[in-house]
């Protein structure tokens, strides 16, 4: 059976090249509003911190009509440390749309999810957006693609693959660079004539993949993914089984099944070979898991996600402030939330350790931990985290540790800076390449040598230069990387910071925090240029005297703070800081507050 009504694609691509955008595009032209409605920007970009960030976090479905033929598209993240999500999904679709910014080109993330792509042998449509630019560079930047195709060992037919040229953000699209028409025809055109509809055997027993999964307080986990054979109905028994034998085959009934129809999900009874479902009322389904027919228990070839590379410890919160700001304080409150994460997220990983209110979080990189962070404090979560620190493996009796691979686009005159400062953290050039006063640099270096770079980065190069890496491989341990160069500036008493203490404090170095906040011993409130930590007294008041002379009043003036946010912060915390999170505050704090037991132990470390 061969299901020409429907057409399963994926939206891939490097972050901030334009996916969601297209997408809104596609939603619009397609007839999914209405003319008066009022459309919010990146309407597929649901929650506040997508939306504040300007990237996909999590991959979403949504489906279009174009000439009565329904296509099922899926919106994937484009960040790195998302990736997991774009490997899940590509197993739904039988083809993918790779979006390419005519000005950047080919980006790491291109040719992570390229890469996987055409290893399931999935028909490929390469869209050129945002041809409009000032910078658009397309002959380039096609014949980049076509170079990226040979690199990764494309085939004969995949290297054949159509280019469509667009511009996401005024609707538009042509098969020739140079020559826009006045709406995605074009595009629809290449979806409808160029991807294969899916097809599979209506009347075999049912087999279904999971590929990705949310969560509701109301019915638990939901299972999304296409139905591979047979037919899948609401209220059916039905078997579980996982193609690498993590848990043993059981049964289970399907409450609800649900269709995606523009932005909503329709409520169906029975869906058949090709329908991207979700279902509900499987309390133990994960990605991974096939949902069979009682009759015939076949699980479906699936590749196990990519292990996490980074891990951080997450505590309950000790410090003078506890429980001041915080809604959940309690180890209970914190350990179900983090396990209840592992519900909708399998490229996370969360162990307990001897400590009752200390646990290991594991993954993907710095921004897949953030994100959970700050999700979690908006939801009333105070605790505390470690610094971040790359999960070493131990490989054929070699110790190895995780390398990125980076590329940087800085203009020409950095060139030399960047180099320097990577060199000392392990970097290792690989390639460089000169792009019209620009240059693009490519180095293998390891994880825990981007740690602290990236503020340094945007400092070196005036804030022209972009950077951008995805995990490469687990290499032989490199030695010994400089950590952070600055000290500490750390209150040495309790209260609240006064003008008079800060601007005692600010010739020291630079303060994290302005006049009126309220500090505790061993807070840090600033950092010291030079390499040891500085306790200042930011509560220190003026004393009032009785004499009058000329200049006694003047005004003091502040420099202004520098204040951290959540990723600042977490690339800025020492071994011996731990970062304080509350739904209203940020703040960083020695590990030990008592100075005098700091410097004994400091002392003794020597």
């Amino acid at each position: 059976m061969i299901r020409n009504d429907i057409r399963n694609i994926a939206i891939i691509a490097h972050v901030d090249h334009g996916k969601t955008t297209l997408v809104d595009v596609l939603l619009k032209q397609s007839g999914v509003f209405r003319d008066n409605q009022v459309v919010a920007e990146r309407v597929m970009d649901s929650n506040d911190l997508e939306r504040e960030r300007g990237i996909t976090i999590l991959s979403k479905n949504t489906s279009v009509v174009y000439k009565g033929i329904k296509i099922n598209i899926i919106d994937t993240p484009g960040h790195a440390d998302f990736g997991g999500e774009v490997e899940r999904v590509l197993k739904m679709v039988n083809g993918v749309l790779l979006l390419v910014d005519a000005a950047e080109g080919p980006m790491p993330q291109t040719r992570f999810v390229l890469q996987k792509a055409l290893d399931l042998g999935l028909k490929v449509i390469v869209v050129i957006n945002k041809v409009d630019k000032p910078d658009a560079r397309i002959s380039e930047v096609r014949d980049e693609v076509l170079e990226l195709f040979l690199e990764l060992n494309a085939s004969v037919e995949q290297l054949d693959s159509p280019f469509v040229f667009c511009s996401g953000r005024s609707g538009t699209a042509s098969y020739l660079p140079d020559k826009q028409t006045a709406d995605m025809t074009p595009l629809f055109e290449t979806i409808i004539n160029y991807i294969d509809p899916p097809e599979g055997d209506e009347n075999a027993p049912l087999q279904m993949l999971i590929s990705s999964l949310d969560y509701s307080d109301y019915v638990g986990r939901i299972g999304i993914g296409r139905v591979d054979r047979g037919v899948i109905r609401s209220g059916a028994e039905v078997m579980v089984c996982n193609y690498h034998g993590d848990s043993a085959p059981y049964k289970a009934k399907i409450n609800t099944l649900y269709q995606f129809s523009g932005l909503q999900k329709v409520e169906v009874e029975s869906a058949t070979v090709g329908d991207i479902v979700s279902l509900s009322g499987i309390e133990g389904l994960t990605i991974g898991d096939t949902v069979c027919d009682p009759s015939d228990v076949t699980p479906i070839t699936f590749v196990k996600i990519s292990e996490p590379t980074l891990e951080m410890n997450f505590m309950v919160n000790d410090s003078p402030f506890a429980g001041r700001e915080g809604k959940y304080v309690t180890s209970r409150h914190l350990r179900d939330r983090l396990y209840k994460e592992l519900l909708k997220d399998v490229s996370l990983k969360v162990s307990d350790t001897d400590s009752t209110e200390c646990f290991k979080v594991m993954g993907r990189g710095e921004m897949h931990l953030s994100v959970l962070i700050e999700t979690m404090r908006r939801e009333g979560y105070e605790f505390q985290v470690s610094n971040p620190s790359v999960i070493i493996k131990v490989i054929d009796g070699v110790k190895c540790e995780p390398v990125e691979e980076v590329t940087i686009d800085v203009p020409d005159e950095y060139v030399g800076s960047v180099i320097e400062k990577l060199g000392r953290r392990k970097g290792e050039m690989v390639a460089s390449a000169p792009m019209g006063g620009r240059t693009r640099l490519t180095f293998y270096i390891p994880s825990r040598g981007l740690f602290g770079y990236r503020n340094e980065f945007l400092t070196d190069t005036r804030g022209k230069g972009i950077m951008n890496s995805v995990f490469h491989e687990y290499a032989p341990y490199k030695g010994e990387i400089p950590t952070r160069s600055s000290g500490a500036l750390i209150a040495f008493e309790s209260g609240e910071s006064i003008t008079y203490g800060l601007f005692n404090a600010q010739e020291r170095g630079k303060l994290f925090i302005g006049p009126g906040v309220p500090v505790y011993a061993g807070m840090v409130v600033g950092c010291s240029p030079k390499g040891d930590d500085i306790a200042v007294n930011v509560c220190k008041q003026k004393h009032q005297t009785n004499m009058r002379a000329a200049g006694k009043d003047e005004a003091l003036r502040l420099t202004p703070c520098t204040h951290l946010s959540l990723e600042e912060s977490l690339e800025f915390i020492a071994p011996d800081e731990l970062l304080e999170i509350t739904p209203k505050n940020i703040r960083i704090r020695k590990r030990i507050l008592d100075h005098a037991q700091r410097l004994r132990m400091a002392a003794h470390s020597k």
